[in-house]
C-alpha cells in the first residue's frame, strides 16, 4: 500500500496556496525562460538533464520543480532507485556512471556555491566527461533550472498537479 492509500485526504495538511501566478503577470519572462529552457537542454544527454534537473531542485527545495522533475523522469523510464538514492548520491555512486556523477558534482558547486566559486577540481572532473559544448549546455542548465527553482520557491508554486511532459516543447 503506499501512503496515498494509507492517508486519506481529509487527514492530510492542507495544500498551501500560490503567492501569485508569475507566468501570468510577466508572460514575456516566462516565454524567455522556455526559450532558454529548450537551448539549454538541446545538447545534453536527457538523463543527464532530468538528474540534474532534481537534485538542484532537492537542494533549493523546490517542492513544485521536484514534483515535475521526477515525473518527467520516471515517465522517460528512469528508475524509482534511481531517482530516490539521488539526494544521498555521494553515499550510492554505484547507481550512476561516472559521467553523472561528475555532473550532478558539478550541479551542487553551482547550486549552493558555498565557497563562493565553482573548484577547479569539480569542473576539470566534468571537462573530462563532457566535450565543450555538452560542458557549455551542462553548465547552462543547471543555472537554468536554478532560476526556475527561485521562481516557484519564492512565489510558492503547488506541488502535484502537473503531469508529466506536458511542459515539452
Amino acid at each position: 500500500m503506499t501512503t496515498n492509500e494509507n492517508t486519506s485526504a481529509a487527514t492530510r495538511v492542507p495544500e498551501h496556496t500560490p503567492r501569485m501566478n508569475w507566468t501570468e503577470h510577466a508572460p514575456e519572462v516566462f516565454k524567455a525562460m522556455l526559450q532558454l529552457e529548450k537551448a539549454t537542454t538541446k545538447r545534453l544527454d536527457p538523463v543527464v538533464a532530468e538528474l540534474v534537473k532534481i537534485r538542484s531542485s532537492q537542494l533549493n527545495h523546490c517542492a513544485y520543480c521536484l514534483d515535475m522533475h521526477t515525473k518527467d523522469a520516471l515517465a522517460a523510464g528512469e528508475s524509482v532507485e534511481r531517482i530516490i538514492q539521488l539526494s544521498a548520491w555521494e553515499e550510492s555512486q554505484h547507481f550512476y556512471t561516472a559521467k553523472e556523477i561528475a555532473a550532478l558534482e558539478l550541479t551542487e558547486a553551482i547550486t549552493v556555491l558555498t565557497d563562493g566559486f565553482v573548484p577547479d577540481e569539480v569542473f576539470d572532473k566534468a571537462a573530462k566527461h563532457f566535450d565543450e559544448v555538452e560542458l557549455a549546455h551542462l553548465i547552462a542548465a543547471i543555472n537554468t533550472i536554478n532560476v526556475w527553482n527561485r521562481f516557484a520557491v519564492s512565489t510558492r508554486m503547488v506541488p502535484g498537479h502537473y503531469t508529466a511532459g506536458s511542459h515539452k516543447g
